[in-house]
């Protein structure tokens, strides 16, 4: 957009009379982003020429981006196309999605694959909130001593490639830039994976829809011989989270009955803070970057134990280590979510 004239830049001087931004824009005939850049150049220097500029001169300025961020602030899920229309539809400006993804990158606002997290309500945030709170001083030698566990889905062909968000760097489990989901959603094989700071558990696979029985089964089998081998029985937290099959009355009286030493509290909804979910993205690039496409699901299970016995230990070190940082993010988002009244403790 060109700059106003010079019989134009002197109607601005409406502005001085009182004449408010909106009404000399209508008067004008221009876009009120331009006429708010006028007063903005005439508030600032008692003049309304644009200042001489070296090279191209930008397409959008200061104001332009301030809609620009507005817009993504309600929309931050289209992609730059419909951005891009909407941007164009509001300033009359005629921009490519070229400058649009530019400009945005300029704001430090980066298309970016946003968490999978389940829908969560206000009362499982209170309990994510209290949860860490309680967590927040925990020693990595503490971590280290947590067996984390959970269920996992694995598919035959990989999808066609996630959405993405438009965010800011650090807010990646701000609510807006989830990506809400149903969990173990879709076909493939199931498989149950535990671990912790002393390595690797098994890797099982779960035939059909896992009940409580097949819970029972796999942790008397499978989870009581790690915390021996691992542990020497002693020492050890064992995490779960609250899916239905978990917290059956007959798997909390077996957990008790084999005294079975737990991770007290766990928050509903609250995957992000686990940190199984990162160890199953590793174990997921690993299988897609095999050679051979799997032609059956035997030839996937295959390759998930293969994979599954190859992760290196630092890599399980590393995701323990990062938990203190995780406890910390978390509050720091949730202290915006949540009201002073919700989060009295």
């Amino acid at each position: 957009m060109s700059d106003l004239t010079e019989n134009e830049h002197g109607q601005i001087g409406l502005y001085k009379s009182g004449t408010t931004k909106v009404k000399i824009s209508k008067i004008l005939g221009f876009p009120r982003t331009t006429v708010i850049r006028t007063i903005q150049n005439y508030q600032e220097r008692d003049d309304v020429k644009t200042l001489p500029r070296s090279g191209h001169p930008k397409i959008l300025d200061s104001v332009h981006q301030e809609e620009l961020k507005k817009i993504i602030k309600k929309n931050n899920h289209k992609s730059v196309e419909q951005i891009k229309d909407k941007f164009n539809e509001i300033t009359d400006l005629q921009v490519s999605t070229k400058t649009i993804r530019r400009n945005l990158h300029d704001l430090n606002i980066h298309a970016r694959v946003p968490a999978a997290k389940p829908f969560i309500n206000e009362q499982q945030r209170v309990n994510r909130f209290k949860w860490c709170l309680d967590k927040k001083d925990w020693t990595i030698r503490k971590w280290k001593n947590v067996i984390w566990s959970d269920e996992s889905r694995y598919t035959l062909f990989q999808n066609d490639g996630p959405g993405y968000v438009w965010r800011m760097p650090g807010t990646r489990y701000n609510i807006e830039n989830l990506d809400p989901t149903v969990k173990h959603g879709g076909g493939g094989i199931m498989v149950w994976e535990c671990f912790s700071g002393k390595g690797l558990g098994p890797l099982i696979k779960v035939d059909g829809k896992m009940n409580s029985n097949d819970y029972i089964e796999i942790l008397e089998l499978q989870l009581l011989l790690y915390v021996y081998n691992k542990f020497n029985g002693r020492g050890y937290l064992f995490q779960d989270d609250n899916a239905p099959v978990h917290t059956a009355k007959i798997v909390k009286t077996w957990i008790e009955t084999n005294k079975i030493k737990t991770l007290k509290n766990w928050p509903s909804q609250s995957p992000d803070l686990n940190p199984i979910e990162h160890l199953w993205k590793e174990l997921e690039m690993r299988i897609r970057k095999r050679p051979n496409k799997f032609k059956n699901k035997n030839e996937l299970e295959v390759a998930l134990h293969e994979e599954w016995k190859n992760i290196p230990e630092n890599v399980l070190i590393n995701l323990i280590e990062s938990m203190p940082r995780i406890i910390k993010h978390a509050l720091k988002v949730m202290v915006g979510q949540l009201s002073i009244r919700s989060i009295r403790v």
